[in-house]
């Protein structure tokens, strides 16, 4: 019975968390955890009642086998994203091509380079890099705009940009690289 009562408010509970599991990690753990423990009650229900009606006890080991695989199968994108999030891997929802594709056609961008995008949180993404703008610079209403649409276009939340006149300056002659 305790068991039957499980599955209800773990299912319920799932669900809850169920909406936001696509835009964070540490709700996405959460809908698994709650989704498992209802996958537990019920394996535990069903051997029960099929033990009780078959005395099959090796059904209560075989369970917890099928359980415990189906718990390790549902974690692993867990497990991976929250490795190339500890690792500062871009996020994979970011395209750094399409990131650095719309930097470059900014009005009077010469050149982008030391581009880098990692994760700061479950929710929020940082960027960081250098604009060769050999006009100078372009002001707080540019870079404020421009900021804006990394954000509305891409989920990066926290931009910085340096900007730098000369297109042969030490930073702009370094090997460039996205992390």
């Amino acid at each position: 019975m305790v068991a039957a009562v499980g599955i209800f408010i773990n299912g319920i509970t799932a669900w809850l968390f169920a909406s936001g599991r696509k835009a964070d990690l540490n709700i996405r753990g959460a809908n698994l955890h709650m989704a498992a423990d209802a996958a537990v009650s019920a394996g535990v229900v069903i051997a029960g009642l099929v033990i009780l009606l078959t005395g099959w006890t090796w059904l209560d080991a075989a369970t917890s086998l099928v359980i415990s695989a189906v718990i390790i199968w549902g974690t692993w994108g867990l497990l991976r994203d929250s490795m190339a999030m500890s690792m500062s891997a871009v996020p994979p929802h970011i395209d750094p091509g399409a990131v650095r594709s719309y930097l470059e056609k900014c009005v009077g961008v010469a050149q982008v380079h030391d581009l880098h995008v990692w994760p700061m949180s479950t929710t929020e993404v940082a960027l960081t890099c250098h604009m060769v703008i050999p006009a100078g610079q372009p002001g707080d209403a540019y870079l404020i705009d421009v900021a804006h649409r990394l954000r509305e276009d891409f989920g990066i939340h926290h931009a910085t940009m340096q900007v730098e006149t000369d297109s042969n300056s030490p930073c702009a002659l370094a090997p460039d690289h996205v992390v």
